[in-house]
């Protein structure tokens, strides 16, 4: 793909980029130069010659003035710059590429994960060189990305097939061409598919299998063995190390990514796409090609689905599908308008996106009768479009020179700090900075030839599609007037995947008959008619199609209003999918959403599914939410309306995929944190109020269990232990009347934990457990400081101290905390006698397994092999160890497991087989909490609840999900008996 250059790249370079900061581009050059003295004479010499060359000194002061990353690559390697300066940028790369492929032929995976990240660090460097010295242009730039990407997707595929003959799993010689025949097709989508990956891209991979084709030993099912070959290949590719990553790997561009297992089979993929693929999915696959596995398996499969991509007829129904993608892209870009500081160059007005689309579009509509317009290349197929008279030769000329320069303008965004962005700096300083980087002199100029070139692409773009409908309708018709069922209706609905249309069409006639509140007005029922056919396509992709109109139709009669919710589904089609999908797995958060319609506002954020709220912003939210209060009941009140809303959009969250069990617990805890530290402080002073304050007393709330270890799910309880402390031991209270320390702490103790409990008309926060309090449900609700040290160190048991290890100061003064802390770290690093130890953990595991005996391994918590038994693991290894490896106190179990690992308390091995179980039970938990009420049973699961298990799970089947769930209970109790002692 990449063009050949002749002469090496200093003897060819007309470097145009100018060095912003001449300090940081002079500190960078010494510091190079440093490096050239530090290595050996020939590497050091090579390294000192090119430093005086005039060209090569404008280039490296370009790259250091501009981009820290950049920067840094050439620091890291100093003794492979002079070799791409010196030769062709061509050998480079090829020299490269052979690099990985002999990696890829080694037996060590740690070894081949560094050997393709230091690859690609110097493909990164050697790819910025020839396109900031001028030596390659666009399209060799992408097409050298592209061909690293291709060989290391390929030597990914290559090594971990060869691993899986020598495990015994595939049986074939290792010396055999193992990609060959296997029935493994790897697409590369989007910009890797058409050979213009920008350069800090991600790649957009499809996965599918033959089943059976592969020869496997028995009893390895080939979907479980192609799901754990494609995780195996993107943690390959993207896994962070010490020495970087390759690429980011995104596999949603398979068929129902939020339904399907990572890797699909062929049958089950020519099926859907025959059946229910979407236009979307045609506009995506124009650009599809094999890049690995069995190379001619992936060509017979891009034929066999060619009808579904290139249809013969004029396809004017598409245009609306791909209208209304770009409308949601604009909204989710969040720029309406072109601008220069902080515009998305590729998802904003005139960006990179709507030539794109200008192009696809035009391939839909005329690509299955000429198939001249079947290319995967944008500039290519502009010319074409032109050609054949579709587009005049002057938009052509204007798009290709747009695209260039966006392209181009993208890759210097990237370059500074090899991030995936497209956002233009929103400041001056970092405009200017990215126009020297450009090659402008001025940043008002090239602020002028941005917006010159958006106006260009938005000009042509709108001239095209500007008129087109907000939503396509689905195919087939659409009628629910009258009283009674249109054949024609039940037949679409039928072909939707509905099997009940007749009473379906009866409910959507009762809501268009204004029964209900949300249609009573003539607008909302306007606003669904228009909006229907979409939101019955969104209905029928969830896994069970019936089962979310159903509850759709509970979540509808629910709403006390329509018109303001509908208008922000007309506007952002992408929330039917996110609704239905929620009536379809959660009727527990669809219940919720049904009082609370403009909740759905938080979704349309662009940043909601990027990253869980911190912290800060919790705590800043919800002070703006209580300020507003007058009064105590209002305080109860608004934390509650509060915590709901928050509940809600992290339900969404694990709902959605977007967030695993490792960001879910934490952030439910934070959520917990921040109520009781805003309602701590309210309980005192309700107190205060007939009672006065202790003078010099402080009090701090300890989080224990879930909270403590910041692995909550959505409907985990809060075990609290209330300590105090006061200057001595006798005093009283200040108010009208006055109590004792001990009184005085218990009212407040008791105060928090009814403003946690009570059910107020906002319904209440969560159950409070206190039993893991000193003496349990025997002792004072509140416990002096002196006396919880007293009872930690010279009457506590074992369990309590178990307990310990999970302890959280959540609220309280910071020196109260940190002396809690202090206090905590003491009593957990006592000297312990390890069979004692031993003998009361297993005691302790058993007495619990013979309260609750259940053998069912969906009851994950107490089941023997399940969270239990991991707990007990990390709590031992941390009595025992923490003396000695501080490290390991960690409340975080996974945190403190890892640690164990570290410090090598175990075999990595084993510490890596309890978290395996741990993430799997805890990943499985946080989606049944959010979809069912206590535990969870199989034969009463809907096909939508299953199919969110087993993408938590990573699993390709339910059955494979059961027993994956099983074997990881059998080892950890292996684990158990092994580390602790035996059960009983």
């Amino acid at each position: 793909m990449w063009k050949d250059v002749d002469g090496a790249l200093i003897e060819t370079a007309k470097p145009a980029l100018i060095a912003h900061d001449p300090e940081r581009a002079k500190h960078g050059i010494a510091d190079l130069e440093a490096a050239a003295e530090r290595l050996g004479d020939e590497e050091g010499r090579a390294l000192g010659d090119l430093l005086t060359n005039e060209t090569a000194q404008k280039l490296i002061a370009g790259i250091f003035g501009d981009s820290p990353f950049l920067g840094r690559l050439m620091l890291r390697y100093p003794s492979r710059v002079p070799a791409l300066f010196n030769e062709t940028p061509s050998d480079n790369l090829s020299r490269i590429i052979d690099s990985v492929k002999e990696a890829a032929l080694g037996d060590n995976r740690a070894a081949f994960m560094k050997a393709l990240r230091e690859a690609k660090s110097e493909a990164a460097l050697l790819v910025a060189l020839a396109d900031l010295a001028g030596v390659w242009p666009l399209e060799s730039v992408t097409g050298a990305l592209t061909d690293f990407a291709d060989c290391c997707v390929q030597a990914g595929v290559h090594f971990l097939l060869r691993e899986a003959v020598k495990r015994g799993q595939i049986l074939r010689a290792s010396d055999e061409p193992l990609e060959e025949g296997s029935g493994l097709v790897i697409l590369g989508m989007g910009k890797y598919g058409s050979g213009e990956l920008n350069y800090s891209s991600d790649i957009d991979l499809v996965v599918f299998y033959e089943p059976d084709q592969l020869p496997l030993k028995d009893g390895l099912d080939h979907g479980e063995f192609f799901v754990r070959v494609t995780r195996d290949l993107v943690k390959l590719l993207q896994e962070r190390t010490e020495d970087g990553y390759v690429f980011r790997t995104d596999l949603r561009l398979r068929p129902d990514p939020g339904g399907t297992p990572v890797a699909v089979s062929l049958p089950a993929a020519e099926s859907y796409y025959e059946s229910r693929g979407q236009n979307w999915e045609r506009a995506a696959f124009i650009k599809a090609r094999p890049v690995a596995g069995d190379m001619e398996a992936g060509a017979r499969f891009l034929k066999f689905i060619e009808p579904y991509i290139w249809r013969r007829n004029l396809d004017f129904a598409a245009i609306a599908d791909i209208h209304s993608m770009k409308r949601q892209i604009h909204v989710v870009g969040g720029h309406e308008a072109i601008a220069v500081a902080g515009h998305n160059i590729k998802l904003g007005r005139g960006g990179i996106r709507e030539i794109e689309f200008f192009v696809q579009t035009q391939q839909l509509i005329a690509g299955g009768r000429e198939h001249a317009l079947r290319g995967k290349k944008t500039v290519e197929m502009l010319d074409e479009l032109a050609r054949q008279q579709w587009i005049e030769p002057n938009t052509a000329e204007e798009l290709k020179t747009a695209y260039r320069f966006l392209r181009t303008l993208e890759h210097r965004v990237q370059m500074v700090a090899d991030e995936q962005t497209h956002t233009l700096p929103s400041n001056d300083e970092g405009i200017a900075q990215l126009a020297a980087f450009m090659g402008y002199e001025s940043a008002g100029d090239f602020a002028a030839d941005v917006t010159k070139t958006l106006g260009t692409v938005q000009g042509h773009y709108a001239l095209l599609f500007e008129t087109a409908p907000p939503l396509a309708e689905e195919s087939g018709s659409l009628v629910f007037t009258g009283t009674d069922d249109d054949p024609d209706t039940l037949e679409t609905l039928q072909s939707m995947g509905f099997t009940h249309a007749s009473q379906m069409s009866e409910a959507i006639r009762a809501w268009h008959s204004g029964r209900f509140p949300a249609t009573r007005t003539a607008r909302s029922r306007e606003l669904l008619t228009d909006l229907m056919p979409a939101l019955l396509r969104a209905l029928s992709r969830t896994a069970s199609p019936d089962t979310a109109f159903s509850r759709f139709d509970k979540f509808m009669r629910g709403l006390p209003a329509g018109v303001q919710l509908f208008s922000m589904l007309y506007s952002n089609p992408h929330l039917l999918d996110l609704l239905a999908g929620i009536c379809g797995t959660a009727p527990k958060l669809a219940n919720y959403l049904s009082q609370n319609p403009r909740v759905l506002e938080a979704v349309i954020d662009p940043d909601f599914f990027k990253v869980l709220p911190g912290r800060e912003e919790l705590r800043e939210s919800l002070k703006s939410q209580l300020v507003h209060a007058v009064d105590y009941q209002d305080m109860l009140d608004f934390s509650r309306v509060w915590a709901r809303e928050y509940r809600f959009r992290l339900g969404v969250r694990v709902l959605t995929g977007s967030a695993d069990a490792e960001e879910a617990g934490p952030a439910y805890a934070a959520l917990a944190g921040e109520l009781i530290e805003a309602l701590a402080p309210a309980a005192e002073a309700k107190v205060a109020e007939r009672h006065g304050h202790i003078p010099g007393g402080r009090f701090c709330v300890l989080g224990m269990g879930k909270l403590g270890g910041e692995e909550m799910s959505a409907s985990s309880d809060l075990d609290l232990i209330v300590l105090y402390d006061v200057p001595k031991p006798d005093v009283e209270s200040d108010g009208a009347k006055p109590l004792y320390a001990s009184q005085y702490y218990a009212r407040i103790c008791q105060q928090l934990i009814s403003a946690l409990t009570a059910p107020t008309a906002e319904g209440k926060l969560y159950e409070v457990d206190m039993r893991l309090r000193p003496s349990g449900n025997a002792g004072p609700i509140a416990t002096p400081l002196d006396a919880f040290r007293t009872y930690q160190t010279k009457e506590a048991w074992t369990w309590e101290h178990m307990a310990l290890t999970r302890a959280r100061p959540i609220a309280g003064p910071a020196d109260l905390m940190a002396d809690v802390e202090a206090c905590i770290r003491e009593i957990l690093t006592m000297p312990r006698d390890r069979l004692k130890t031993a003998v009361d953990v297993a005691d302790m595991r058993n007495r619990i397994a013979k309260e609750f005996p259940d053998r069912n391994p969906w009851e994950m918590k107490h089941v023997r092999g399940g969270l239990i038994d991991i707990e007990f693991i990390a709590q031992y290894l941390q009595l025992l160890h923490g003396a000695e490896h501080h490290e390991v106190l960690n409340t975080h179990t996974r945190t403190s497991l890892e640690a164990v690992a570290a410090a090598r308390l175990l075999p990595t091995a084993q510490v890596d087989e309890l978290i395996a179980g741990l993430e799997l039970n805890h990943n499985l938990t946080q989606a049944i909490r959010v979809c069912v009420e206590g535990v969870f049973k199989p034969a009463e699961a809907s096909r939508g609840l299953k199919t969110l298990l087993l993408r938590a799970g990573n699993a390709p089947s339910f059955e494979a999900l059961e027993s994956q769930l099983a074997e990881s209970q059998a080892r950890v109790l292996t684990a158990f008996e092994e580390i602790v002692g035996p059960a009983r």
